[in-house]
């Protein structure tokens, strides 16, 4: 088995009605809860906030941003898969598809 990232980008922020938030929290938990019986999660991860700074360039200059129509990483997940393609397969029952976001995978280097 190998480590894979999942980023997960973009996507409608949380909605606005508790029962909304509900549904959507409800579709994640069972999609983790998932990947945890069959052995491919390694860690969780954690949401990200969509506020924040970026440093760049030589003179490590802070500016506001990410900004949410810049492709924003919202989140990540640590798992387990026997190679891409497996990992792949794993990541195309997210619910982020559902939000209207993405789902990069990308290998973790030793």
């Amino acid at each position: 088995m190998a480590q894979f990232a999942f980023l997960y980008r973009g996507g409608d922020p949380v909605p606005d009605s508790p029962e909304q938030k509900q549904k959507r929290l409800q579709k994640w938990l069972r999609w983790f809860e998932d990947l945890k019986a069959n052995g491919h999660i390694e860690d969780r991860g954690f949401p990200l906030g969509r506020a924040g700074t970026t440093i760049a360039g030589a003179e490590r200059a802070i500016t506001d941003g990410p900004y949410p129509e810049k492709d924003l990483v919202i989140g990540v997940t640590i798992v387990d898969a026997r190679d891409l393609a497996h990992a792949s397969e794993l990541a195309r029952a997210c619910p982020v598809f559902e939000q209207g976001g993405c789902l990069e995978v990308r290998p973790i280097l030793p």
